[in-house]
């Protein structure tokens, strides 16, 4: 798949959106949850609803960046057998239509291989990869495998990141970069920090590449809010829980193409 050029993908994803005149919507699924058919449905429903790409979580026993309601879908996955490939499988699922992303954290990166990883992914049809837990001064040999393999890498940017180090974290960054709008792990918030506008304001300036911000968008207000400042827009816990709840394949299906929707309609609005 490095022929297709991951990077030129996510470029083309946000771009299709900035020229509809809106952020690109970027779903957050845990692969295999809440059970393998029940994902299978939720990756499609994502496409059917309008993203226009997708985060592809990969299980782990000690998910450091996130909440407790990703966390438990980490943890019921693995109950569940899902591994590595199952992830691979999940992105195989979304084909070509909509660029998959792969959320993995490092010791598995690391467990295979720079080169091993990044060929693993890009031969599954993924578009690039985040790895949450990776330092930027421990991070060259993965961003030279991903940049083989076609592949995009996107950094995580902090609230707390100082001024230099986010210059730096933004020029390594050949996807997007991906703006932390809060202080803590992933999960649903009733309100927007304050100071998102100004960070994300900062990141474009330093940014080559598209900024979208994840962590704490729960809601369609929320994703237009944050739309209205970044370049896209991704929404994990919320998602995470609807399937969660949902109790069948079909119901976490439509619960999740249900929110997505209508988030696309206030993104569109």
């Amino acid at each position: 798949m490095a022929e297709a050029g991951g990077t030129a993908r996510v470029a083309a994803a946000f771009k299709a959106a900035a020229d509809e005149g809106r952020a690109a919507l970027m779903p957050y699924m845990m692969a295999g949850f809440p059970e393998p058919q029940a994902a299978a449905a939720i990756a499609a429903a994502y496409a059917d609803a309008g993203a226009d790409l997708v985060e592809v979580g990969v299980p782990f026993s000690d998910p450091l960046a996130d909440g407790p309601v990703i966390h438990a879908a980490a943890t019921e996955a693995l109950r569940r057998g899902a591994r590595f490939e199952t992830a691979l499988d999940a992105v195989g699922a979304l084909g070509d239509g909509v660029p998959a992303v792969v959320m993995c954290y490092a010791n598995m990166v690391h467990a295979l291989g720079a080169e091993r990883f990044a060929g693993r992914i890009a031969a599954a049809g993924a578009a690039g990869a985040i790895v949450p837990d990776l330092p930027l001064e421990e991070g060259s040999e993965v961003r030279e495998a991903l940049a083989a393999a076609g592949l995009a890498s996107i950094p995580l940017v902090a609230p707390t990141s100082p001024a230099p180090r986010r210059r730096e974290i933004c020029a390594t960054a050949t996807g997007f970069v991906y703006v932390v709008s809060n202080v803590g792990t992933t999960g649903e918030r009733e309100e927007l920090p304050a100071q998102l506008g100004d960070l994300v304001a900062a990141v474009k300036e330093e940014a080559t590449v598209p900024v979208a911000v994840g962590f704490g968008i729960g809601t369609p207000e929320q994703a237009a809010a944050v739309g209205a400042i970044a370049d896209g827009v991704i929404i994990g816990s919320r998602l995470v829980r609807a399937a969660a709840e949902a109790g069948s394949a079909q119901a976490a299906a439509t619960a999740v193409g249900d929110f997505l929707a209508a988030t696309r309609a206030a993104l569109d609005g």
